[in-house]
């Protein structure tokens, strides 16, 4: 705007101050240059709050995740326990069932492994295409006198078992028969009441379930042992023959206790008694026998089967093929034993598929 002059004259603009535009301009660059600035922090701030965040958010996903994991685990170590627990409370049970058993007189049962089985076989040198039978009893019952006269051999005899007052028995011992046709090897098995061992594993401990056939031999009574080798027999489908040895001798004891004056004096100076009187004690010693067996066997919850009363002398003449006069069970006790025993399986596959061991193969 223009202005008059004092004197008359026209005025001009006034002229700028010097240094005014540059200093304004530095002024806008500060505040340009803050403003940036500014900026800068506030971004650096942002991502900073982002990171927090992002951190924040990654440490709570761990600790969740922590957190079920923990869960997890509290619930596997509770399951754990109430699984430590049930099978504790099994075994405390299975334990006190057991127990019971043995105090009712059961006992547990005890099944061989087929690396057992194979162990047996060699330990009893258990041939392919031979009958293998064993006479099992308790001491003084009269097995290695039985196998004997089974062979047809008296003892003393080369070859024969070897007998006595006493147990000459502590392990199994085996006779192949001296007939080659026959192609049967007999086993001698050690008393239970002999050895350490109970009679509820004395079965297969001594490895009889490996066998053709067993002969549970008595001599006065049956006993726990006797009732376990039949249980096992059963178990194992092996067939065997309940024997009550020294038959004439017990004959000879009962026409003594029977009093017949008439026969007393021959029977103690080892002459024959009277027909009769022998004819009532061996009745009364055939009925008494099997009644005991019987009696023993419903008792032990297994099945009837027949005694056979033998003597060895009798017995070792039918083997040898000759007459032996007066018998009882003796020939029925050979044929019988002839039925029921063919030469098992070629191999341990076929011995083991009719028993137990069949589920363990």
């Amino acid at each position: 705007m223009s202005q008059r002059h004092l004197f008359g004259g026209e005025s001009t603009q006034a002229p700028a101050l010097p240094g005014r535009e540059p200093e304004e301009l530095r002024r806008v660059e500060d505040e340009a240059r803050r403003a940036i600035e500014e900026s800068h922090r506030l971004e650096e701030e942002r991502r900073v709050k982002e990171k927090a965040v992002r951190e924040a958010e990654e440490a709570c996903r761990r600790a969740e995740e922590d957190r079920q994991q923990m869960e997890r685990m509290r619930d596997e170590a509770e399951h754990a326990r109430e699984a430590a627990e049930a099978a504790a409370a099994e075994a405390r049970a299975q334990q006190e069932t057991a127990e019971r058993l043995l105090r009712e007189g059961a006992r547990p049962v005890v099944v061989p492994t087929v690396e057992q089985f194979r162990d047996a076989k060699q330990r009893l040198e258990y041939q392919e295409g031979y009958t293998h039978i064993a006479v099992t009893g308790v001491a003084g019952s009269g097995k290695s006198s039985l196998i004997n006269a089974l062979r047809g051999l008296n003892n003393g005899e080369r070859s024969a078992a070897p007998t006595g007052i006493v147990e000459t028995t502590s392990t199994i011992a085996h006779y192949p028969d001296p007939d080659p046709k026959k192609r049967v090897v007999w086993y001698d098995v050690p008393g239970a009441g002999t050895l350490t061992v109970p009679d509820w594993v004395y079965f297969t401990d001594q490895g009889l379930y490996v066998l053709d056939c067993i002969l549970v031999l008595f001599d006065s009574r049956f006993t726990a042992t006797d009732v376990a080798i039949l249980r096992n027999c059963e178990r194992f489908r092996i067939p065997a023959f309940v024997v009550r040895s020294k038959a004439r001798q017990h004959v000879r004891n009962l026409v003594v206790d029977m009093g017949d004056n008439d026969s007393d004096s021959e029977t103690e100076d080892g002459q024959q008694a009277t027909a009769a009187v022998l004819e009532r004690a061996t009745e009364r010693y055939v009925e008494e026998s099997r009644t005991s067996v019987a009696r023993n066997l419903k008792l032990a919850e297994l099945p009837e089967q027949r005694v056979y009363l033998v003597d060895k002398e009798v017995v070792r003449l039918l083997a040898k093929g000759r007459p032996s006069g007066s018998s009882l069970d003796e020939r029925d006790l050979l044929r019988d034993l002839a039925k029921a025993t063919p030469p098992r399986g070629s191999d341990v596959t076929d011995s083991m598929k009719d028993s137990p061991l069949a589920d363990v193969r």
